[in-house]
Order: structure tokens, then sequence, then C-alpha cells
């Protein structure tokens, strides 16, 4: 266990409300700290978050496992799951020992399993819960402790739901609100129907905002390209990006000139052949340390999305009779994959259509 935190996030980060400007979403078996390490790769300042960490995970299982980053994910935020005041105290604790950029209480996960341990979206019932946990979390570290909520449960579209969830949680101190534009059916859907059947209804987010002024509201949900993100900004404090970000990884390397304002992303903006090789110096140190190669290329497997070849070169590192092999040439056969795709696909724009 670090007995110190970690080193800082990067000088150019952004401070007060605007550090939550731009982030990706925490998002369950895909934001670990293998899939972090390549999105720090592309953008440099965009916020960070773990896949969502229960209190009983961090209580009775490996605390390192769970909680260990690369200092290079800064600015990262841990997110927690639980609804015992005192366990969520303990999980911020561990969160500032660790050291994280902030702790984020999940009260917008729909699973069964969540809702069998009474958080996650069923959390929103309980809003004076809610408070106490804000409060215990805010009593044990000087992180920053947000909570990342949906705008209802159910088919109800009451708006006074969410206002008064937000209102009583910002009493006990949460001034930071990443809010999912959807409700949480809690009934009848999947977690992954919960994140596209539900309408989405970003003028909720938007009198919230208009509601409560003093707070950071960020939306999430749905939003993909750059147009969209810029868009919301005009209204809003933030915008956290999910599964575009994972499945278009690349979409994401204008971010720190467009949104961060950072001079220098221009001249050191990266590019996908060296995002690639840095990679694969990633999967040669993991593996050293006993993690296969496979568990950390997976998380990259979009990276050229969009360009002529990139089928076949996701076929090569997603290829189960490649794992034994150096990462270094399964790189190798997977460029040559990729640059006979765009020989194949150059070729076939060239040639007479009759």
């Amino acid at each position: 266990m670090p007995s110190a935190p970690r080193s800082a996030p990067p000088a150019a980060a952004a401070h007060g409300p605007a550090r939550w400007r731009l982030s990706v979403a925490p998002m369950m078996d895909w934001t670990d700290r293998h899939c972090r390490y390549f999105h720090r790769l592309i953008t440099r300042h965009a916020r960070l978050y773990t896949e969502m960490v229960t209190t009983g995970a961090l209580l009775h299982g490996d605390v390192a496992r769970h909680l260990d980053f690369h200092a290079e994910e800064h600015p990262v935020a841990l997110q927690l799951g639980g609804s015992e005041p005192a366990d969520l105290a303990h999980g911020a604790r561990l969160a500032e020992r660790w050291g994280y950029d902030e702790v984020n209480l999940n009260c917008g996960c729909p699973s069964e399993r969540v809702q069998r341990g009474a958080f996650g979206a069923c959390l929103m019932n309980e809003a004076p819960l809610v408070a106490r946990c804000v409060a215990a979390m805010r009593e044990a570290t000087r992180l920053p402790v947000t909570v990342k909520h949906r705008i209802g449960l159910g088919r109800s579209e009451s708006y006074g739901f969410v206002r008064d969830f937000v209102g009583t949680v910002a009493e006990a101190g949460c001034s930071v609100f990443i809010v999912h534009a959807r409700n949480a059916w809690l009934e009848g859907l999947s977690p992954k129907e919960n994140r596209e059947v539900p309408p989405l209804r970003y003028e909720v987010v938007r009198q919230l905002k208009q509601d409560f002024p003093a707070l950071t509201l960020v939306v999430n949900g749905g939003v993909g390209d750059a147009t969209q993100i810029a868009g919301h900004l005009a209204t809003l404090d933030g915008v956290m990006v999910g599964r575009a970000a994972y499945h278009d990884p690349w979409s994401m390397a204008g971010w720190d000139a467009r949104f961060f304002g950072d001079p220098a992303a221009q001249v050191l903006a990266p590019d996908r052949d060296a995002v690639e090789a840095a990679m694969v110096g990633h999967m040669l140190r993991q593996q050293a340390a006993g993690v296969p190669w496979s568990h950390v290329a997976r998380h990259m497997l979009g990276l050229w999305n969009g360009t002529p070849g990139a089928r076949r070169w996701r076929q090569v590192w997603s290829d189960h009779r490649l794992k034994g092999r150096d990462p270094r040439e399964v790189g190798r056969l997977a460029r040559e994959a990729r640059l006979q795709g765009r020989a194949v696909a150059a070729a076939a724009e060239d040639s007479p259509t009759g």
C-alpha cells in the first residue's frame, strides 16, 4: 500500500469546476488501469474514471489489485459502489492514500447485482441516505467527493424527483453531479438496454443547471462526436463520454487542443503508430509482471477504426492463437496486415468500375 500520494496531475490540468470539463466514463470490465493508460496516451487532460469498485471489495478483497494505477493516468478518479456511510468513508480514505484525484459515488448503475447490494441507481430513492454517505466521505478525505446518477427511476419522468435528489445531496456538501440523462429502469431491462432504451432527456440536465447554478453539472449519456460535446459545453459545465470513447478512441485525439485550449497539443499531438508502439511497451512491462499481454491489447482494438486495413489489424491483435507470442512480433504482424488491407483498399479505389 502506498504511504504517500502518487505523482500530481500534469501542470496544465484544469482547476476548479473546469476540472470536469471533459471526462471518460467509468465502465465495468472496460476502464481498468490498462484501458486508462491507453486513453492517457491520446488525451493528456481528460479526466479518467475507474470501473466501479465496491466497498465490500475494499473491505474484504485485494485492495492493491483494485486500487493500483499508473502515475501517468492523472487526473484519475475512483468510483465507489456502496450504501453504508462508514464503508464509503473507508473507501474515500483509501482513495486519498492511493493518490486519486477524486472519489465518486455511483448512484446510477441499474444492474440486478448492484440492486441486491442496495446501491447504484436504487439509491436515488433514498436521497437522505446518499447525503449521509457524502457527508461521511467528505469528512474522511480532502478529495472532491462527487456523485454520478440518473435523471429518474422507472418510467416516471417527474423532474421534481431528480431536482429534490440533487438538492438534498448538495446540502451535504456535494458540488459536482455527473448526470446520465436517462432514467434507470430497475425492472425488465438489462444494464446494456438501460444504456440505450430509456430516452435521453438532456433538457433535464440543463434545467438542473438553471435551478442549481452554483453546482458543477456534467452531462453523460449518448454523447459521441466533438460537435455534440461542444454543444453541451455551451450550457453545462462538463461532458462525460462513455462507449464512444472506448470504441473510437482516436476521437479523443483532438480534445486537448479544442476543449482544454492546450497550445502544446497541436505540436505534441500523438499519432496512432506512436500510441500503438507505446502500448506494446506497456504490454512487455505488464507481461514481465505476470499479466498476459492480451489483457492489455483488448482495450486498443478500436485504435485504427475508420481507416483502411483496420479490420485486418484487429484480427491479428485478437487472434487467440498468437497469445503465446512476443507482443512485439504480434505488433509487426498486425502492422503488416493493416498495410496489406490499406493496399487492397487503394487498389479497389483505383480500379475501373466499368
